[in-house]
């Protein structure tokens, strides 16, 4: 199962657009809900894994920080695991953007879908 539809990308960027509200309402506890609680976080600082070092991560980012995306792939890998790869930017007020790739691994769990696993890179564009 690796193709991808239009729901799968529709489910993922639900999950993304609430991420997204919370990042740039900088509410790190918001943000950390949207993980499942075993979480793989792997931000521009050393990894974590569960909310908490999610929620840490995100208090740790400035006031004032945005982050904008675009889908570049989506995959389902099960029935109940999404994949989204993404193009974003981090928008700040005090310095230049900060453009990343973003890896996501998105679970169903009971009604809802969280992000189990989120890793950003920094490659030249």
């Amino acid at each position: 199962m690796n193709g991808s539809t239009k729901d799968d990308e529709e489910t993922v960027r639900g999950v993304l657009d609430r991420w997204k509200a919370a990042v740039d309402a900088h509410e790190p506890g918001r943000v950390a809900d949207l993980f499942t609680e075993d979480a793989i976080f792997q931000g521009l600082h050393p990894y974590s894994v569960g909310r908490p070092g999610v929620a840490d991560y995100y208090d740790s980012q400035p006031p004032g920080m945005t982050a904008d995306y675009r889908f570049l792939e989506t995959r389902r890998l099960a029935d109940d695991l999404l994949l989204g790869y993404l193009d974003v930017t981090f928008s700040f007020t005090d310095r230049p953007a900060l453009p990343v790739y973003l890896c996501v691994l998105v679970r169903r769990e009971g009604d809802g879908w969280r992000i189990g696993h989120y890793q950003v890179s920094r490659l030249t564009r």
